[in-house]
């Protein structure tokens, strides 16, 4: 989910300024998928690219809002040499740069890059979902691309994947005409389907399809634990990367069934539909423009019995996921003293006061272990409150639900390296984050700085993107991500006195901070639920 700690600038001129290294040149031999043959391109660099390949059915027409179907077969030989359509969505967040071939309902493709000599082996495979709250995003933009880490040996792989109303809609009608008696969680359907077009057909392209990590940020991590929490897909999957978020609530929890087909019910009775085919045939731009409305725009993954068959957190704690080992870890200001603070100064009283505001009377609980005496802890414990509040608690929480039952290491990393400032700022701009702020590391973490050109990259954030991205191929080679040259990286399972990876200029693992925060949390969460 990229969200209210994103840049809200108008900086689209300079995010579009975005070009990869090593454009395109060169026809890539034919590779043949259960579906038909495809031919992508080879950049300057020996890395082979196949863009816009279809793994779904155009959910379209009758299939709107329907699992994914198959894809129909062809047998001509399909160029495989630009992103295909990104998914309906609205322009929410400013720092998204889109390749894309425009936006359709006919959007269910993905992307693989391969290195160069990958034919015909058996390489690890990194599926990439992207973030931005289930609402936005694609897999073409730049920051996620895939070249880079196959560079690294690895078969890299994005997707698209249904967003908003047209991925996440539940209906009780829609739930009555499903074979499966389910409905909502279209989009997350979406990547089960990605994930088993990789395990047929990933080997073509020189990939193991016994060895695939799903990673993804934010929205695309709060996916890759429902991902290994569902029957659907947790079979196809030899490890998690999980970068700031987690379908463990408050972020965006996962609802009962009926709880999201009664807001399907408020927003198709505000579009005058009065039957699924109705609905069906508005126009694609329309049903989008209502979901600009606030009292309209709400679809959260539902618990629909088929996809999710429980909440998320049940699941783990019985240890019913996926046994694979776990990197996750959040950054260092997912949000901020200022949005707990309502734009009040950093005083200890101003601090309390929101605290006691927000918590009542847990008030005094979140005190002792966020403390605020002076306007510099105020600082301090406000981002760190706001950070878990928004996103970070519940990447904490699936750390230590899978440390405990997953049968595997958990590696878990707190990144704490700022951005530099930006090259051509907006006279409008505010100062540079002190932290790192939600979706700062992608860039980093998969060797994307030079598809960034918003920001005045140093010789530092090379060298923190070389480390980073170091830890994350490791991992998804091996399920470990420690390696030569790099500090030592210990597995955290579970407990308080479990290490972390502070990921910065100077990396390196300390004992967990953070414990003693977030089990009052913990207990304050528990509390509330038990009393619903």
């Amino acid at each position: 989910m990229q969200a209210s700690s994103r840049m809200t600038l108008s900086v689209a001129a300079l995010l579009l300024a975005a070009i990869l290294p090593g454009c395109a040149s060169t026809p890539d031999p034919l590779v043949r998928t259960a579906s038909g043959p495809i031919q992508g391109t080879i950049d300057s660099t020996g890395v082979r690219m196949y863009k816009g390949i279809p793994y779904a059915a155009p959910p379209v027409g009758d299939l709107r809002w329907r699992e994914p179907q198959p894809v129909k077969s062809w047998t001509a030989t399909r160029q495989a040499t630009a992103f295909g359509p990104r998914c309906m969505q609205r322009p929410v967040f400013s720092d998204m740069v889109f390749r894309s071939n425009g936006m359709s309902e006919d959007c269910l493709y993905l992307n693989v890059w391969t290195p160069a000599d990958a034919v015909g082996k058996k390489l690890p495979v990194l599926v990439y979902f992207f973030g931005g709250g289930f609402i936005a995003g694609d897999g073409s933009e730049p920051r996620y691309d895939g070249a880079s880490m196959a560079r690294k040996g690895i078969v890299a792989v994005t997707v698209n994947y249904r967003l908003g109303a047209f991925g996440f809609l539940a209906h009780p009608e829609l739930t009555a005409e499903s074979p499966h008696h389910a409905s909502g969680d279209y989009g997350l359907l979406d990547q089960a389907a990605a994930l088993q077009w990789v395990k047929q057909n990933i080997a073509a392209f020189g990939g193991d399809p016994d060895h695939v990590t799903i990673g993804g940020e934010s929205a695309g991590s709060i996916s890759v634990s429902a991902q290994m929490a569902s029957p659907l897909s947790r079979g196809l999957i030899a490890g998690a990367i999980g970068e700031s978020g987690a379908l463990m609530g408050p972020t965006l929890p996962a609802v009962p069934l009926a709880a999201a087909e009664s807001l399907g019910v408020k927003f198709a009775t505000a579009l005058g539909a009065k039957s699924l085919a109705e609905l069906r045939a508005i126009p694609a731009d329309s049903v989008l423009a209502a979901t600009a409305k606030p009292e309209l725009g709400r679809f959260p993954v539902a618990i629909d019995g088929y996809f999710l068959t429980e909440p998320t957190v049940e699941t783990f704690a019985a240890g019913r996921q996926a046994q694979v080992p776990l990197l996750v870890g959040w950054n260092s200001q997912e949000g901020s003293w200022e949005g707990l603070l309502r734009g009040a100064d950093p005083t200890p009283a101003n601090y309390e006061a929101a605290v006691r505001r927000i918590y009542g009377d847990a008030a005094d609980a979140i005190l002792r272990v966020y403390p605020g005496s002076s306007p510099e802890q105020v600082k301090a414990s406000g981002t760190a409150l706001a950070s878990d509040q928004f996103i970070a608690f519940s990447t904490w929480k699936w750390a230590e639900l899978q440390g405990k039952t997953g049968g595997h290491p958990v590696y878990r990393y707190y990144y704490a390296h700022p951005r530099p400032p930006m090259r051509n700022p907006p006279a409008d701009a505010p100062p540079p984050a002190e932290g790192a702020v939600h979706s700062a590391e992608i860039e980093y973490a998969l060797g994307n700085l030079d598809t960034n050109h918003v920001f005045a990259w140093t010789p530092a954030d090379h060298r923190v993107s070389q480390v980073v991205q170091a830890y994350f191929a490791n991992f998804i080679k091996t399920g470990n991500p420690n390696g030569s040259g790099l500090p030592e990286w210990p597995a955290a399972n579970s407990g308080d006195t479990v290490e972390v990876m502070r990921l910065d200029v100077q990396s390196g693992a300390r004992p967990d901070w953070t414990h003693a925060q977030h089990v009052v949390l913990d207990s304050l969460l528990t509390a509330r639920q038990a009393q619903r």
